[in-house]
């Protein structure tokens, strides 16, 4: 256990960066999925201690400590009014893992293959069959790329967006699904 010692500090103020790397010791990050900011860039909140990294999916790492991302009032007013009718298709990254699913708060599991990810979502094949825009829960092995934890399983809630018969098997579903939101899975 660690011992801190108080001592008087009169009229100091402790450094910012001193400050941050005391803080940022005591956090273990385990990081929400990346959101996109306003301005256009993707960036990571730590689900402990709230602090935001910029993210870089080209090479799936946090990058620098944000201070606070942009929010909308501070976006020039000609920027806000500008929207794209075209939005490219998310890059996919070939991640492949078991992950067990339902149907939102239902009772019973399915088991799946994780094919592929991407910020908007993952994509699998499983034997449960189920219609577009149908909420699921997902449990799977989180990569530690996206999480910053290693071993880290999560409850993911899920909107389905495409659901198909798989061409090379008829027994097998293959489901995209965007991530709505997650939480880690403590294991006491």
């Amino acid at each position: 256990m660690m011992v801190i010692r108080r001592f008087p500090i009169r009229n100091t103020i402790m450094p910012q960066k001193l400050l941050d790397a005391i803080l940022l010791r005591s956090c273990s990050h385990e990081f929400s999925w990346p959101r996109r900011a306003p301005d256009g860039h993707y960036y990571q909140v730590c689900l402990l201690c709230a602090a935001e990294y910029r993210y870089d999916w080209e090479t799936m790492r946090r990058t620098e400590r944000l201070e606070q991302h942009a929010t909308e009032g501070s976006i020039p007013e000609d920027k806000r009014s500008y929207k794209s009718t075209w939005m490219p298709r998310a890059r996919r990254l070939k991640f492949v893992a078991p992950l067990r699913y339902r149907v939102r708060n239902a009772g019973n599991w399915a088991d799946g293959t994780i094919e592929n990810l991407s910020q908007s979502g993952l994509f699998f094949h499983g034997s449960l069959q189920l219609p577009s825009n149908t909420l699921v829960e997902m449990i799977f092995e989180m990569p530690e790329e996206i999480s910053g934890q290693k071993n880290s399983n999560v409850l993911c809630h899920g909107r389905v967006i495409r659901a198909r018969p798989a061409l090379d098997c008829p027994d097998v579903v293959e489901l995209a699904v965007t991530i709505l939101d997650y939480k880690f899975i403590r294991h006491n």
